[in-house]
């Protein structure tokens, strides 16, 4: 594996790459409170059939943590992972893989700049946007009250101070990993920072999507991983996609949240299928 630094909207991206020089490039977008780490499992079972890409996000890991919410809208994510993409696979589209936070930027990237990517594989993680057309419409249905219950983090990350202090207690990590039903929470060791710096993912993005959504559509082929005990992500929301995505494939997991960590075997046959497939 080698490291490198890539220069993002304004920040230095923490970039780790392996695996082929000459094979496809399939690049790997984690979520929150994460690092690159969390595809470690991932990736190495599919170095050796594919060139792997994962970095750690802005504010996360060993990346610059900019302060501030304005720091952390969409904007300045797309920019760093074009940056990324545009570095590691000049003039050439990459595959794209996305968990939690990483899946949400991922929407954005194939619906707003479908032209750098082969493919998309989404896992656990929806569109805002579809997210917001699909929480109008469920809004007063058991479903919406189902997933209204699963996202109960989101009112909690939008309260002054509260959330920063639980990170640095380490009271956030636990009561995550509880709430998955995690004896050994996999975080990294910087995760009391990358709690703290990513929480500003929710308070940039979240309300001003969710509640004036905008038309997000893709012909980008996506593959939708949908984890059946997700404790935050219902299958239910998870599928909001289909009507935007003109080539998707459902594949079904029995497993929570974190799937990348947990079966890495299962998702990386489960990415390099949908690779090979286009």
């Amino acid at each position: 594996m080698s490291n490198k630094i890539v220069r993002g909207d304004g920040v230095d991206l923490a970039v780790q790459v392996q695996g082929d020089p000459g094979a496809p490039t399939i690049l790997l977008v984690h979520g929150y409170p994460d690092t690159h780490t969390v595809w470690d499992g991932v990736a190495s079972r599919l170095a050796d059939r594919y060139r792997v890409v994962t970095y750690d996000v802005r504010g996360a890991g060993a990346s610059d943590r900019p302060r501030g919410r304005a720091a952390y809208r969409f904007e300045h994510l797309m920019r760093d992972l074009a940056a990324v993409a545009d570095d590691v696979s000049p003039g050439a589209p990459v595959h794209l893989v996305g968990h939690d936070w990483g899946s949400i930027q991922g929407w954005e990237a194939v619906t707003t700049m479908p032209e750098r990517f082969l493919s998309y594989t989404s896992i656990s993680g929806p569109s805002l946007d579809h997210a917001g057309r699909w929480n109008r419409a469920h809004a007063t249905t058991l479903r919406g009250l189902k997933q209204g219950l699963h996202s109960w983090y989101i009112a909690f990350f939008h309260l002054p101070f509260l959330p920063a202090l639980s990170w640095r207690t380490g009271l956030g990590a636990k009561v995550v990993a509880r709430s998955e039903g995690m004896s050994t929470p996999h975080f990294a060791p910087t995760v009391a920072l990358d709690g703290q710096y990513g929480v500003n993912l929710y308070r940039a993005n979240i309300l001003s999507r969710v509640l004036r959504p905008r038309e997000r559509r893709t012909d980008v082929p996506v593959q939708l991983v949908v984890l059946e005990d997700d404790a935050f992500v219902t299958p239910a929301l998870a599928a909001s996609c289909t009507p935007f995505t003109k080539h998707l494939s459902v594949r079904r997991l029995k497993t929570g949240h974190w799937a990348p960590a947990a079966r890495p075997d299962e998702i990386a046959d489960l990415v390099a299928g949908h690779a090979a497939s286009v």
